[in-house]
C-alpha cells in the first residue's frame, strides 16, 4: 500500500494537471487499441484469414497513415479514433498466425505472455513517469541506431538464414522495444508539455511498443517450450 501512495505521490508531484489528463486519454486510447487487437486476432483464429495477412498489413498501414496524416482540429476526433481502432484490429489480424501456432504447442504461452507483456509494460511505464524530467529523452539517438541495426539484421538473415542472427534480432528487439516505452511515454510528456494535444497519435507510439514487446515474448516462449518438448523427447528414447 505504501508503495501505491508513493508512487501517487510522486507522479502527482512530477507531472501537471494538464499533463496528467492527457496522459489519461492517451492510456484510455491505448487500452482501447488492445481490446480491438485482440478481437482482430480472435477474429483471425476463427476465420483463419491468415491467407489475407498481406492485405491487412497493407490496409493497416493506410490506416496508420491516415491517423498520423490527418491533422487533429479538435472536430475529427472520432474519424481519428475510427482509423486508429482499424489499424489496431489489422495489427490483430497480422498476429493471429502466430497466437494460433502458440496454441497448438501449449495454449498456456498466450496467458503467460499477456501477463509478462503487462508486467513489462507497466514497470517500465512507472519508471519513465516517475523519473526526473527529460531522463530518459537522451535514449532517443541510441534507440534509433539500434533500430536500424535490428533492420539490418532482419535484412541479413533474410539471406543467411542463421539462428544466432536471429536469436540477437529477438532479444535486442525485446530490449530496444523496452527502451522506446521509457523514451516514447517522456516524449510524450514533453509534447503535452509544449501544447500538442493529440492523444490519439501519441497512443499509437505505446501501442506499438505494446505490441512489438507481446509479439517477441510469443515467439521467445514457443522456442522455450519447443526446446523442452524436444528435450523430453530424448529422454524417453
Amino acid at each position: 500500500m505504501a508503495t501505491f501512495s508513493n508512487f501517487f505521490r510522486d507522479f502527482n508531484r512530477a507531472l501537471e494537471p494538464p499533463v496528467r489528463q492527457h496522459l489519461t486519454n492517451v492510456y484510455a486510447c491505448l487500452a482501447l487499441s488492445t481490446v480491438v487487437a485482440g478481437f482482430g486476432a480472435y477474429v483471425d483464429l476463427v476465420t483463419k484469414l491468415s491467407s489475407t495477412s498481406f492485405i491487412a498489413a497493407i490496409a493497416g498501414v493506410g490506416l496508420l497513415l491516415g491517423v498520423t496524416s490527418t491533422h487533429d482540429n479538435g472536430k475529427n476526433r472520432y474519424l481519428r479514433l475510427g482509423l486508429l481502432l482499424g489499424f489496431s484490429f489489422c495489427s490483430g489480424l497480422g498476429l493471429g498466425t502466430l497466437i494460433d501456432y502458440a496454441i497448438t504447442i501449449n495454449p498456456s504461452i498466450i496467458v503467460t505472455a499477456l501477463i509478462s507483456t503487462a508486467a513489462i509494460f507497466i514497470c517500465f511505464s512507472v519508471a519513465s513517469l516517475t523519473a526526473e524530467r527529460g531522463r530518459w529523452l537522451y535514449l532517443g539517438g541510441t534507440l534509433m541506431t539500434f533500430l536500424a541495426v535490428l533492420i539490418g539484421l532482419s535484412f541479413a538473415n533474410i539471406f543467411f538464414g542463421s539462428q544466432l542472427l536471429f536469436q540477437t534480432y529477438l532479444y535486442l528487439g525485446l530490449a530496444l522495444m523496452c527502451g522506446f516505452v521509457l523514451y516514447d511515454t517522456q516524449l510524450i510528456i514533453e509534447k503535452r508539455r509544449h501544447g500538442d494535444k493529440d492523444f490519439i497519435s501519441h497512443s499509437i507510439d505505446l501501442f506499438v511498443d505494446l505490441l512489438g514487446i507481446f509479439r517477441r515474448i510469443v515467439i521467445i516462449l514457443i522456442q522455450k517450450e519447443q526446446q523442452q518438448q524436444q528435450s523430453k523427447k530424448k529422454r524417453k528414447n
